[in-house]
Parts: structure tokens; sequence; C-alpha cells
């Protein structure tokens, strides 16, 4: 698995950041004893001493600034390293808090500045290998051969490109890791707008409904009690109803992967709808055409919301008592229209468009690549025409099925 992949990489990496002297102090290890190891094969050079120690402890003793001052410490562990070597110490790995340092340097975006501190490191050797060897230990050396400065340039070239692979590597990660979050964050609002939605479609018809008939109830005590409990009746099982709803839309807050307790609500319930409505006062007339064929379930569920949500607006904002819904089934898909005559009893909700209804009406709608449409009919009173196309809302269903959770 991938640091990409792995969960754990992030948080290793934050150790790493945080504490940069637990790499250090290995880095420190592995220079002093691999030196150790190349001095009992280096007799020609000068011997480890306690100058040596020093410059070995003197690198590593500055990485853990690497992340604060990436620029001084790539040039500060080039500068001990190539004084080390400039004494006549032995070969080793003294170069591995250079490579940790020009690695920490190019990840911080300082490109340039180690491109010059290595250009810097490289005119060093060839300085001291071809002249500056006279007078520098040990006595008797001789001028380094093309082939090793060529070995030392294709090493130095060979670091930059590491350090340059780890730095877009890194980056590459930090990127999918912010799309992933990003993504994350898109599909938590999705779901909140989704859940808000829900909660109004329900909410705003069964309280309209309850709204009525607890004025008809009020009315109704004193003189006529018995008519007054067949409105109570009613309030009880729209109450009932819409508890019922907002457990069905609240259980999708369920850990994931549980399954659905009820399914979504869909045209089949379009009679039901039509007797809640009834007992507000409302007289609903359901016409069909065309052939009619199942819809996916997040289809379904949107035409039963769209319907829902106009026959309450009609309830709230009408004054006609009698709504038309009418359902044409085509080859391209779904028409769903809700008809009043009114008058208007107040501003109705989506003159000018405005409204939370509409609103979710059209999104619902957007979702699946159909449209609403709602405003005053050239007759008088007030339409809600909603296209759902059947490709469109095949494509989607998977992803809205879990509406009915």
């Amino acid at each position: 698995m991938t640091d990409q992949e792995s969960p754990r990489a992030p948080r290793f990496r934050g150790i790493a950041t945080r504490y940069p002297w637990i790499s250090s102090i290995a880095v420190a290890v592995a220079q002093l004893v691999g030196s150790n190891g190349a001095a009992r094969n280096q007799t020609g050079r000068v011997p480890l001493d306690s100058l040596a120690y020093v410059l070995l402890l003197a690198g590593p003793a500055m990485l853990p600034l690497r992340h604060r001052l990436p620029v001084f410490v790539a040039a500060g562990t080039a500068a001990v390293a190539g004084g080390y070597l400039a004494l006549g110490y032995p070969y080793g790995p003294v170069f591995l808090s250079v490579v940790v340092a020009f690695f920490a340097a190019i990840g911080a975006g300082r490109r340039r500045a180690v491109l010059i501190i290595a250009g810097v490191v490289y005119a060093g050797e060839l300085l001291v290998g071809q002249w500056l060897y006279r007078w520098l230990p040990p006595e008797g050396d001789g001028p380094s051969s093309w082939m090793a400065a060529s070995g030392i340039a294709a090493w130095l070239l060979a670091v930059l490109a590491g350090a340059e692979l780890f730095r877009a590597r890194r980056e590459r990660i930090a990127r999918e890791r912010r799309e992933r979050e990003e993504a994350e964050n898109r599909r938590a609002d999705e779901e909140r707008l989704r859940i808000a939605r829900e909660l109004h479609d329900v909410l705003a018809h069964s309280i309209s409904v309850i709204n009525v008939q607890a004025g008809v109830a009020l009315a109704l005590m004193d003189d006529h009690p018995e008519q007054a409990r067949t409105a109570l009746t009613t309030i009880k099982a729209a109450s009932k109803e819409a508890l019922g709803e907002v457990r069905q839309v609240l259980s999708t807050l369920r850990a994931p992967g549980d399954a659905p307790r009820s399914p979504a609500p869909g045209l089949d319930r379009l009679p039901e709808l039509a007797e809640q409505a009834a007992g507000a006062g409302l007289t609903v007339d359901i016409t069909t055409a065309g052939a009619r064929f199942p819809l996916p379930p997040g289809a379904d569920l949107a035409a039963f919301r769209i319907i829902q949500e106009a026959l309450t607006n009609i309830v709230r904002h009408s004054g006609s008592r009698t709504a038309r819904v009418r359902l044409g089934y085509g080859p391209e898909g779904v028409e769903l229209s809700v008809d009043d005559d009114g008058p208007s009893a107040q501003r109705q909700e989506g003159d000018g468009g405005g409204g939370n209804g509409l609103i979710g009406m059209r999104e619902r709608a957007a979702a699946l690549g159909g449209t609403v449409e709602a405003g005053p009919r050239p007759g008088g009173g007030f339409r809600v025409l909603a296209r759902l196309p059947s490709g469109a809302a095949g494509t989607v269903a998977g992803a809205t099925e879990e509406e009915g959770r």
C-alpha cells in the first residue's frame, strides 16, 4: 500500500516534520559508523581524530532546522562535508546529511538556492582536486582524475533529481488529499441540503394540513363537537404520517451501510397524498396520460415531492379548494403539472421565483436533468410544471436512491 492509499502515512509525515531530531540522530549514527568502517580500508587518508568526529556530527546537528531554515542548512551541511574531505579524512557517508538537507530544501521550494549550492560544491571539489591538493593533507596526494570528477557530478545530479521527484510526489499526494477532503465536504454539504429539502417538504405539507384542521376544530368545538372530532382525527393522522417520514429522512444519519428501514415515497402514494389534502379541504383530481412506466427510485421520489410541495402551496396560499394533478408519460420522460384556479389568498409562493419550496423543487428536478416552471396561469390561478427526463433520471437513480433512508 502506498502513502496515498494508507491513512497512516500523513501521520508519519507529520511526526517527521514535528520531530526532525529523530531522523537527525539516525543520520549522525550512520555517518559515524559508516565513516569508521570506511576508514579501515583507506590507509592513505588522514585517520579520524577529534576534529573529524566534530565535522561528522556538525552536519546532522543542523538537520533539525532544515524545515525552518532550509537554505542555511543545505549550505551549512555542504560546507561541513566539503571541509571534512578537504582535510583529507576518509571518504564515506559524510554526504548523507547533505542529501537530507537538499531534499528538505527542494521540498520547501528552494530549488534555485540548492542548484547554486550544488554548483559551489562541485566547483570546490574541482578546485581542491586539481589545484589545492598540493597544500592540503594527506601528504603526497596527487590530483583527482576527471573520471572521479565526472562521478561526483553524476552523484550530485542524481541527488537533485531524486529530491525533485520526492517534492513532486509529496505535492501530488498533498493535492490528492486536499481533493479528497474537498469531495468529502461537497458530499456532506449535498447530504445536508438533501436532508433539509426532505424535511421542508415533509413538514411543510403536514403542518399545513394540521394548521387548517386545527382552525376547523377550534371553530366547531363548541357548536359541532363531532365535526371537531373529525378534524382532530385528521390532525392525528397527519402528525403520525409526518413523524414517520421525518424518521425515514433522519435514518440517513445512521452508520453507512445500513439498509433503508422503509421504501421511499413515490407516485404510487398519490392517492394517499390526495386523501391528506382532502383532510385540509382541498379536492385533488388526478389524471394520467400515456403508458405509465416505473421510474427509478430517485426520480419517483422527486416527482412525489414536487407534487406534494405544489399541493401544500395551494393549501397555504390559494383560495381555490380544487387542484388538478396531471401525469404525462412519454418517450422523453414524465411531465407533471399541478393547477389551481385561485384566487391567491396570500402572495403565492414562487411569485418572482422566491420561496424555499420552489427552490427545493428546482433542485430536485435539476439533479435529474429536468426542469420546474411555476407561475400564474393565463386564465387565472397558478401552475407548477415539472419535466423529468427518463434517461437522465436513470443515470442518477443510484446516487439518489438513498433519499428513502
